[in-house]
C-alpha cells in the first residue's frame, strides 16, 4: 500500500479529519473546503475560486494526486473543477486546494466541511523526449477530431 503523508495547515479545522475512501471499491477520497473562518462561501453563476482544504501533502515519489471533480456536484449543481483533473505533483509542499468553477444556473453554498472534489493517488511515468524528422505511420495517420467518426 502507498502511504501518502498529511499536515494540517495554519488555522486549518482539524475536526474534518484527513480524506478519506467513502466505500471498499472508491479510487478517490473525498476533499473537504476547510475555511479558516469556519463560515461558507458563495460561488457565483460563471465565477471560479481556489478553496482552501486545510492540508499540506507528501506524496511518494513515483506518484501524483489526481484531483477530480464530485460527480453529483457537477450533475445537480454544475459545479466542477476549473482545471480537471488537477494534479498535485509528488515535490509539492504548499496548501492543498482545489479550483472550483461554477457553470451551474444558480449561486452556489460552499458549507465549511462539505465534500468538494476527489483526490486519486497514481503512479507517474515520465518519459524521455525525442525531436525526429519523420513519426512511424499508422492507419489514422494525421486524423484530427473526430476523425474516426461516431460510433
Amino acid at each position: 500500500m502507498t502511504v501518502v503523508q498529511f499536515m494540517w495547515d495554519t488555522g486549518a479545522d482539524q475536526s474534518l479529519g484527513v480524506p478519506e475512501y467513502e466505500t471498499k471499491g472508491a479510487a478517490g477520497a473525498d476533499l473537504r473546503a476547510n475555511f479558516v473562518d469556519g463560515g461558507d462561501m458563495v460561488l457565483s453563476i460563471g465565477a471560479r475560486a481556489l478553496i482552501p482544504t486545510g492540508l499540506r501533502v507528501a506524496i511518494p515519489e513515483g506518484f501524483e494526486i489526481q484531483i477530480r471533480p464530485r460527480s453529483g456536484l457537477a450533475l445537480k449543481h454544475g459545479l466542477t473543477l476549473a482545471n480537471a483533473p488537477g494534479t498535485i505533483d509528488a515535490d509539492y509542499r504548499g496548501p492543498l486546494g482545489v479550483i472550483l468553477i461554477n457553470l451551474g444556473q444558480a449561486d452556489f453554498v460552499i458549507k465549511h466541511g462539505e465534500r468538494i472534489a476527489q483526490m486519486v493517488v497514481a503512479p507517474v511515468v515520465q518519459a524521455q523526449f525525442e525531436l525526429v524528422s519523420d513519426l512511424d505511420a499508422t492507419a489514422r495517420g494525421a486524423g484530427g477530431f473526430g476523425s474516426t467518426g461516431r460510433r
